[in-house]
């Protein structure tokens, strides 16, 4: 295959990538892959890699998407091509951070942005402060987060890149509904879905449809909630993301818990917990025990309920999931009878909750 050729191959591959049609591009990037391999084009073969590790990272397949970018920073390395290796560090540890490991994400992010700050490339600040942000999220360091979604958010709006504009205001969507602060997610993830739809814009529109659903949801409005999970999830299943439908699915469970359905609550529970398995994510695995677990308080199993809640302390105190472990203590505590929100003011956040069943953000 021509020089040419494989170029327009892997333009192809982008510009799919790019309409969240995932694994058509995964298709072309592979052939592209062997084509620059067999012309020994390096830049070509680096690009792909990183490109590679984009889609299996969006897709759920961190471990592939790890060694993608790996791949990619050995070369850029060869073809001394630094600012790739800074790219490829970022996609390090945004799979790092799906995996739970949000300490080493930090990390590889922080090495970036170092580089990105050295050669005052702004698009490259702005993307760290954001990948930064989601990791003080799964950390549990929620309102630190809100701050650097915040800063991401001035520093895309000054580069008018609306795309990112828009996955700023989701992080802000989740990282406010974390904090307690509903009507403020709500109207983040109203924003982002108005952008994202006029773009249109398919991962990103599924993505505020869920951030809507669970707004709607924890201000009471179950029904509402659950017609947006709906959207999010015939997109997500259509774009092939097994990671945004897992919490679609468990925000389906949640909120057919509220409603006292839990013969279905339980189902969808199931469902994203073999997902959360696929995909190695140990946070989505605590929220689905914890749902599991609190159906088996209701339903009288407490046997049951407690060896869900005491292995999700457990997980969540081995991987440093501040949140995640107040969720476990609190559901913890309900088997003596008692409920108590001092380990979220710990953390600066505005949740209570009365009894069960308990509507986790």
């Amino acid at each position: 295959m021509k020089s040419s050729e494989t170029d327009k191959l892997f333009e192809k591959a982008e510009a799919l990538r790019q309409k969240s049609r995932y694994p058509e591009s995964l298709a072309l990037l592979k052939q592209a892959l062997k084509a620059y391999t067999s012309s020994r084009d390096l830049s070509g073969v680096m690009e792909c890699r990183l490109s590679t590790g984009d889609v299996c990272r969006m897709t759920g397949d961190f471990d592939q998407a790890e060694k993608s970018y790996t791949a990619a920073i050995k070369i850029a390395k060869k073809i001394h091509d630094i600012p790739s290796i800074a790219d490829a560090e970022i996609g390090i540890g945004l799979s790092l951070r799906a995996k739970g490991d949000w300490e080493k994400a930090l990390e590889m992010i922080s090495s970036a942005m170092d580089f990105y700050q050295a050669t005052d490339d702004k698009h490259g600040i702005a993307f760290s402060l954001w990948a930064a942000a989601g990791s003080l999220r799964i950390q549990g360091d929620i309102l630190k987060a809100i701050d650097t979604f915040k800063q991401a958010l001035k520093a895309f709006k000054s580069l008018k890149q609306e795309s990112s504009i828009g996955y700023c205001l989701c992080g802000l969507g989740g990282t406010s509904r974390i904090a307690g602060l509903f009507k403020d997610s709500l109207n983040y993830y109203n924003q982002a879905n108005t952008l994202f739809a006029r773009m249109k814009d398919t991962f990103g529109t599924a993505y505020s449809y869920c951030g809507i659903g669970n707004a709607h949801r924890m201000l009471g409005d179950y029904r509402k909630a659950l017609v947006y999970f709906r959207k999010a999830s015939s997109l997500y299943n259509k774009i092939g993301d097994r990671v945004s439908y897992s919490y679609t699915l468990w925000s389906m469970g949640t909120t057919y818990k509220m409603l006292g359905d839990y013969k279905n609550a339980s189902g969808y529970f199931k469902i994203s917990q073999d997902l959360f398995r696929k995909t190695k994510d140990p946070r989505g695995l605590i929220y689905c025990r914890l749902g599991l677990g609190e159906i088996a308080l209701l339903e009288g199993r407490k046997k049951t309920a407690e060896k869900y809640f005491r292995g999700s302390v457990i997980n969540a105190k081995k991987y440093g999931f501040k949140v995640e472990r107040s969720h476990a203590e609190m559901l913890s505590s309900c088997l003596s009878g008692k409920t108590t929100s001092v380990c979220y003011n710990k953390l600066g956040l505005k949740l209570s909750f009365e009894g069960l069943p308990f509507n986790l953000p």
